[in-house]
């Protein structure tokens, strides 16, 4: 029963590290943010019924300035953490790597820098990860359902790694500086519904692989260095509503 009473307080420490080591410009967190209240009922945490521990972290739009705290890897049940539209800066703090249970992380819209970590890869759990709007380099992790790396700095080749990607149905890499060619296995992702990788420096041709994923309703690769002609196979995108492959050298 102890250990029982004991866990809440653990989010409950955890949160209070993080409302202390960051600017509240708004005064939400100091106003709710209180040991007079179940950290169940403060602005922004939604907690499980059993165990009764912190599942979801909504902040966003709250004007919160600062980094982010690594104490925030002790909420060992989160599920959900959505940080965006606020004033975050710096790199990501290798405890986040311990919430195995996340399954969706945003923290679009921030001013986060340096490489996304390694460790992204093993929460596979998680399902969308919206990292648009940084200052973020690096590589690509895998297992996610709905990445958006929209506006950031990724360089280097798209990994061929994306092919364990296999409930990707959203792909968003615009306005980064990616380059080399369009690997291949990525045609072999069945459950995309969009692609959109424009102004970046890819290379190389469209292969008719393309043709084989039926379910696409998004292909948007303008401003790149494609080359070559268009495959015949794109008629086998019937779902296809959008097609812009314009600022290339295809034909």
């Amino acid at each position: 029963l102890r250990h029982d009473c004991e866990e809440p307080h653990t989010d409950q420490h955890a949160l209070l590290a993080f409302k202390h080591q960051i600017i509240d410009s708004h005064n939400i967190l100091a106003n709710s943010w209180t040991t007079n209240n179940s950290v169940c009922n403060w602005a922004g945490v939604s907690c499980a019924a059993k165990p009764q521990r912190v599942r979801v972290l909504d902040l966003s739009s709250m004007g919160l300035i600062g980094t982010i705290p690594p104490q925030l890897g002790n909420l060992s049940f989160l599920v959900s953490r959505n940080l965006s539209h606020n004033n975050f800066q710096g790199h990501f703090p290798r405890e986040l790597g311990q919430l195995s249970h996340l399954k969706l992380i945003d923290l679009s819209f921030n001013f986060l820098n340096g490489k996304i970590p390694s460790w992204f890869g093993r929460l596979d759990k998680v399902l969308h990860l919206n990292l648009r709007n940084n200052n973020l380099t690096g590589v690509i992790p895998p297992s996610i359902a709905n990445l958006d790396l929209n506006f950031n700095l990724i360089h280097g080749n798209i990994p061929h790694e994306i092919s364990k990607f296999l409930n990707l149905r959203i792909l968003r890499l615009a306005h980064n500086q990616l380059s080399g060619s369009i690997p291949a296995v990525i045609y072999n992702i069945f459950s995309l519904l969009m692609i959109s990788v424009p102004h970046n420096h890819l290379s190389g041709s469209l292969p008719k692989d393309i043709g084989s994923l039926t379910e696409l309703k998004k292909l948007l690769l303008y401003d790149n260095n494609l080359e070559g002609e268009i495959p015949q196979d794109i008629r086998n995108l019937q779902k296809l509503e959008i097609f812009d492959v314009s600022m290339n050298n295809l034909s």
